[in-house]
């Protein structure tokens, strides 16, 4: 019996010291100025001091009455762990942003950080594939949906880079499989740049690989159709010059403005012939 007496009082008295304890707790929060907070959080900012920038942001929303202030302390938390390079946390952080103020004026910074910080993490070609095709997925998504906005004249320029990159990446890809006389992948590979990247520095490389394996595998016929390809569009080119010297000597080089001239649509042809 007096155990039992004695537990109960015991617990009583913890419960009534975690209240109390909480209350103490939950008053000093309500007396924290959330303006205070962001502008400690701002002169952080300004400092380069994110770390501590983000904590102060993160507390600012937390109490913030006001929705506008507290969406602009969420973007500025982002922002601060962008700026740490913790992109994982600041792609959750604006996730949430995204949820909570669906209507906040600042949304559209949002989704172009968001792009931003997929693009930082693009590597060279030989790395992995999936960082460029978020980035591309994410600039796409932002131009379609904010096309005449300041920050879509910065995202097509890198979507420009990014279709440089995804080139390369087919191309490096193409080389390995030529290395080990993989011919059919490696030409899907070559016509793969010649399809989605015609506008990169890199279908004059594919079109004279293209020449290359061809001709090595005895389809001379299709080899001089790409090597017409390649001096259409790119005759004073190192890649055209090297692929004349693989076909015979009889092969004529003819100048682009006659060519043009006397085979108008001839590319557009012999494309969806060959491809």
């Amino acid at each position: 019996m007096f155990l039992r007496f004695f537990l109960t009082f015991i617990i009583i008295f913890s419960i009534t010291a975690c209240s109390k304890k909480n209350d103490e707790v939950y008053k000093q929060l309500e007396k924290e100025n959330p303006y205070e907070l962001y502008k400690e959080g701002l002169d952080a900012f300004e400092k380069r001091q994110y770390f501590f920038a983000e904590k102060k942001f993160s507390q600012a929303e937390l109490i913030f009455e006001d929705v506008e202030l507290a969406a602009k302390s969420s973007i500025m938390s982002s922002f601060s762990l962008y700026g740490i390079n913790f992109y994982d946390q600041a792609l959750n952080n604006l996730e949430s942003y995204l949820k909570r103020y669906p209507l906040d004026k600042n949304i559209v910074y949002a989704h172009y950080l968001i792009s931003i910080i997929y693009f930082e993490q693009i590597t060279d070609e030989k790395k992995d594939l999936e960082p460029l095709l978020k980035a591309e997925k994410q600039i796409n998504f932002f131009l379609k949906k904010y096309p005449n906005t300041d920050y879509a004249i910065d995202l097509r320029f890198k979507k420009d880079l990014i279709q440089n990159q995804l080139a390369a990446k087919e191309l490096f890809v193409a080389r390995y499989y030529i290395s080990l006389q993989k011919w059919v992948p490696a030409i899907n590979r070559l016509k793969n740049i010649i399809n989605k990247y015609d506008k990169t520095v890199f279908v004059e490389e594919a079109l004279h690989r293209l020449v290359e394996i061809h001709f090595h595998i005895g389809l001379e016929k299709e080899a001089e159709s790409y090597a017409k390809i390649l001096g259409y569009n790119y005759n004073s080119s190192k890649w055209f010059e090297q692929s004349y010297l693989i076909l015979n000597k009889d092969y004529k080089i003819q100048k682009k403005e006659q060519f043009k001239k006397d085979n108008d649509g001839l590319l557009k042809k012999i494309l969806k012939k060959i491809i």
